[in-house]
Formats: structure tokens, sequence, C-alpha cells
């Protein structure tokens, strides 16, 4: 069923077809048609971040930017689902077109930009939803505001998220947003986790829960940033690190249609590169905060290969892109 219709949607354009399946899935997730994509998966708990998780396995941010379609993400047996990038005020995102598909090399780019409705319709998503399982929220900053301000956009994210989240991810990794990967580095970065850590400090009283904190990394980090990422992470009592992000590589897929557009890579073509800076990563952070694992994860070896080299949970996006849910029963059987 998921290969003819990917054969139809990949007729039509990047963005179009993804927007007519979220529309799609938006539409059924509450009916009896929400079966063409339901999933009993088998039970694989494990404990991370003072929560157990059904199993490892969950959908990584960007594909449910507005939390439209948690239900539908639920049905396909997903461990946990992150919604967002949101930010704190709705943005239309970079100029079209923006998403690009790379079937031969079973890749996507795209310099979307934070397109979302904003924290306010999220989190009233969120409410609305009937999942009660463990969700992520992804924050970022609007565009427009300035890099020195990107602390204020991200408190006023975390503030609106808070009691509605199992974690947030803070994402500073994104390189379709003018500046925010320097976030990632030496005082912009201290700073910007010294501020969210005192919020959540004030936040855990007010609400009297404790929702953790995760930083999404890029994966074209040196060495010596990882280490520097690292060590403001350890300084900052950060509860947990993603990686990574997209990449803006383009050696792997050199040649191809598409390749030379701007924006952020992902797919198989990230596997090898994220691999690598989750294991650089785990070295450095010796066991002292959990890695989840994301770039590249296409089946049940790859997703095994991360959680061998630290991770403690994985997310898969653009192979589900390109296989459909049964990459994730997949997975989850193998484990």
């Amino acid at each position: 069923m998921y290969n003819l219709l990917q054969k139809a949607l990949f007729q039509l354009d990047g963005e179009l077809s993804h927007n007519l399946t979220m529309t799609g899935l938006k539409y059924t997730q509450h009916n009896l048609l929400a079966g063409l994509y339901r999933q009993n998966v088998a039970a694989k708990p494990v404990n991370v971040l003072g929560m157990q998780f059904p199993n490892p396995v969950g959908l990584a941010a960007g594909l449910d930017k507005n939390g439209e379609c948690i239900d539908a993400f639920a049905a396909m047996g997903f461990g946990y689902i992150e919604i967002g990038t949101v930010t704190p005020k709705p943005q239309a995102g970079n100029d079209k077109p923006r998403l690009f598909r790379l079937p031969d090399a079973q890749a996507i780019i795209n310099r979307m930009g934070f397109n979302n409705k904003g924290v306010d319709y999220l989190v009233e998503q969120v409410k609305s939803a009937e999942y009660k399982g463990i969700l992520g929220i992804n924050i970022g900053k609007n565009k427009t505001t300035e890099e020195q301000h990107a602390l204020d956009d991200y408190l006023i994210c975390l503030r609106k998220v808070y009691d509605h989240a199992s974690y947030v991810t803070v994402n500073i990794s994104s390189p379709n947003t003018p500046g925010l990967r320097n976030l990632q580095y030496g005082e912009a970065l201290d700073n910007l986790l010294a501020g969210l850590k005192a919020e959540q400090q004030l936040l855990s009283d007010k609400f009297g829960k404790y929702v953790p904190i995760l930083v999404k990394i890029a994966p074209d980090l040196t060495d010596i940033e990882i280490e520097g990422v690292a060590a403001s992470l350890t300084k900052a009592s950060i509860d947990g690190v993603i990686a990574t992000n997209t990449t803006l590589a383009r050696d792997k897929v050199a040649g191809l249609r598409y390749a030379n557009e701007a924006g952020g890579l992902s797919g198989s073509v990230l596997t090898e590169q994220s691999q690598y800076v989750l294991s650089k990563l785990a070295t450095v952070l010796d066991g002292s905060m959990p890695i989840i694992g994301v770039g590249g994860i296409d089946s049940a070896d790859t997703a095994q290969q991360r959680l061998d080299a630290g991770a403690s949970l994985i997310q898969v996006y653009s192979a589900l892109i390109y296989q459909g849910p049964e990459l994730v029963q997949n997975i989850i059987d193998s484990l």
C-alpha cells in the first residue's frame, strides 16, 4: 500500500506531497482509516531521562512541525514522538521551492526555515491530541530575532510548552536559519544554556515536575568542536543531547539532481557522518548524559549500530519517507 502511495506522491513537488501526506494523516488519525497505517509493535521498554519509553524508536522533529498529526504517528508504533521545531511567532519560512528529494541516494535536501504556525497553535494541538505517551517538543528562534536576543525566543517557547512536554529539545543546529548554528559555540552556547537551565528550575517549581532539556547538534562539527559542545553541555547540567541534525556536506550526493541546492541534507547519505559524531560525543561524555541518535538511520542494522555506539534512543525521519511505517516495525522487531 505504501509503495503505491509513494509512487504517486513522488510524481509531485516535494513540499506538496509532504503537505498532502500530513493532511491525510490529520484527517484520518481519529477514524477507521487510521487502520491503514496502524501497527502493533512489540514492547521493548527502555528507561531514559527518568521515563520509561515503550520502545527506543522515535519520530524526529521536523515532520510534524505543528503537532497536528500526533495521534497518527502514535498509531504507527513510535515509542515517542518529537514535534516542532516551533518558534514564538508563526513564520512562513524560506522561499519556495525549499524541499528536494534525491531518490537515487535515499536523501532529502530542505531549507524550510522553521516554517510553523507558532507555539500557541502547537500547544493547542497537543492539548487536543489523544496521545498520552512521551512527547518531545523542539523549540527554536524566529528568523527576525537577532542572534544576541535568541535566548528570549527560546525562553518564550520553553515557558509555553513546559507543562505539555515530556522533554524539550533546543534546536541550535538547523542550517536554514541565519546565525542559528553560531549558538553551538563557546560563550554564546554557555549563556544560552545557563538561561534555559535557570528557567527550567523556575518552571519545575511552578508546575511541580521536572521536564528534561536536550540540545540538538549538527553533524558538521569538528572533533574539537564536539569536545567544546560536550564541555558546555556538561557544565550546564543539560539533561541530554540529540545527534545529529542535517548536514551541509554534499560529497555523498555529488552529481545528482538537486545536489547543489542550498539547505540541510538528510537520509541514508548521512549515516556515516552522524554515526561518527555520535561515537565521538559518547566517548567524550562518557555516560554523563543520554544521547539520542538520529541521521541516516534507515534499517535495523543502522539503528543497532547507533545504539551500540552509545545512543540510548534513536529517531527516524527521511527513511520513513522512503520506506513508510514498516520501517518502525522492522527496527523494533530486530532489537
